[in-house]
């Protein structure tokens, strides 16, 4: 028989998530540019009406308005609102009384990467910028389509992650990947031009990691550091490590929060069979530039509980997570830090490594990916059981992207996984619970670990949570 692309492979289901998906894109983009001509009365106008439909339709004694109502008597709106209207990750820090520090790495390829960095504990100022502090360093990375704001947006200061590390007194660093809010510039591409958002996690590990943490490493004087990921951040950290045996060297402990290496699929089987059938379809959706960039549109336009709804539903549609463990003031606060540009072709890459079922590198032989079976060769996989630096796995049992068996069978025996019960993937950053569950093993990991722990605070004491070694424990 002739092989005609397309028909014959897909299904009636796959056909009309591509007529959806086409809809949707059209209508995506004539909104982005109606609303690229807008005054800014009209956005508040759409912003009114949001509200006052909220509040109008909303079923007397629902859960939402509820939440909505309690909030509006209680203090925590006025940090939450505080928190979702704060412009960058100054304004964040500084409304906990932190003063942060502003620095560009610039990656052997070209681009200009952003880090923040919190030296010193609440209320106090380094004299120096840019200096040693001669403290344990600890580096923080985001998450796909995310910034390092994602990490001090919370709600209560014992909550979030930086802070804590920081009233322990390490030198906390946060990264940025190339192309976020952060890092949109290059010295060779401009970034309104389909080069500039030529990369994926490919060159996450070849060149951001590695170059953010040797500049880090060269202006604390440190020997080493510990690295913190989240999500995506995971895995640019099993990349970055297991293709640089020397970066080994430098990273004296690897905690993963959430943990990302090579996720069964999306929770929707029809974008996810679409998806996994041709991931390039991706670019026909999106283009080769940055993936929904309209998202900052819809959440100027949209009352803060509507907008929380919108990612609500995204999420429970696509992940089937429910978000149960996240306070409504923690989404109307987060949310709206929740998104940042990324490349179309990150993404790809993602939807190539759910399709293989491996931790692979990006398949460029587009050709190969259209045909399905019958190929002549599989990209190079990351060599993930190469890595020689501690692992730390703090993973939640109730996380659609977290196969924990398969993901320990790539990674080396000393492999420490920690089990959060009843997390899922967005609860290990801002659950009501983190302080409790989280922080405490990754602050005892970072002392087992870290360079100079003795010029750190008293630790936390936790018992009895880590799977297959013994607890990550340090008593102080």
């Amino acid at each position: 028989m002739v092989y005609v692309p397309l028909i014959g492979r897909l299904s009636v289901h796959e056909y009309v998530a591509l007529v959806v998906g086409f809809t949707f894109l059209g209508f995506e983009t004539l909104l982005r540019s109606i609303t690229l001509l807008l005054p800014t009365p009209i956005f508040r106008w759409f912003y009114d009406r949001s509200r006052f439909l909220f509040h109008r339709f909303s079923r007397p004694g629902s859960p939402l308005l509820r939440s909505q109502k309690a909030l509006s008597k209680s203090k925590e709106p006025d940090i939450s609102s505080s928190i979702r209207t704060a412009k960058d990750f100054g304004e964040l820090c500084a409304l906990w009384g932190y003063t942060h520090e502003e620095h560009v790495v610039l990656t052997k390829d070209g681009y200009l990467l952003g880090l923040h960095r919190l030296p010193t504990r609440k209320g106090q100022r380094k004299t120096s910028p840019g200096t040693s502090t001669g403290k344990p360093v600890v580096y923080l990375h985001h998450g796909l389509l995310m910034n390092s704001e994602v990490w001090v947006c919370l709600t209560e200061a014992e909550r979030c992650l930086p802070f804590v590390l920081a009233e322990q007194g390490f030198d906390v660093w946060l990264g940025n990947n190339r192309g976020n809010k952060y890092s949109k510039k290059s010295l060779h591409h401009d970034p309104n031009s389909n080069k500039f958002w030529d990369y994926s996690l490919d060159d996450f590990a070849w060149h951001d990691i590695p170059d953010s943490i040797h500049y880090i490493l060269d202006i604390t004087k440190a020997a080493s550091l510990s690295y913190v990921g989240f999500s995506q951040g995971t895995a640019q950290a099993f990349a970055a490590l297991s293709i640089h045996p020397q970066l080994n060297e430098k990273v004296n402990v690897f905690i993963a929060l959430a943990p990302a290496m090579s996720p069964a699929g999306l929770a929707a089987p029809i974008v996810d069979g679409l998806m996994k059938a041709s991931p390039t379809l991706m670019f026909l959706f999106f283009g080769r530039k940055s993936i929904l960039s309209s998202a900052a549109t819809w959440q100027s336009l949209l009352y803060p509980p509507i907008f929380a709804v919108v990612i609500d539903s995204a999420l429970r549609f696509l992940f089937n997570w429910h978000s149960a463990n996240i306070a409504q003031a923690q989404k109307i606060a987060a949310y709206a830090h929740l998104y940042s540009f990324a490349s179309v072709k990150s993404v790809v890459h993602w939807f190539q490594i759910m399709r293989e079922s491996a931790f692979q590198m990006y398949d460029d032989d587009v050709s190969m990916l259209s045909h399905g079976s019958g190929r002549a060769y599989r990209p190079a996989r990351f060599p993930t059981r190469n890595i020689v630096t501690p692992i730390v796995l703090l993973y939640g049992d109730s996380d659609s992207l977290v196969d924990i068996d398969a993901m320990r069978g790539e990674l080396p025996e000393h492999t420490v996984a920690v089990r959060l019960r009843g997390y899922e993937h967005l609860d290990v950053l801002w659950g009501k619970d983190v302080h409790e569950d989280v922080i405490p093993e990754v602050v005892n990991a970072l002392k087992l670990h870290c360079e100079s722990p003795d010029k750190l605070q008293g630790g936390f004491k936790v018992f009895g949570r880590t799977e297959g070694r013994p607890p990550l424990t340090l008593q102080s």
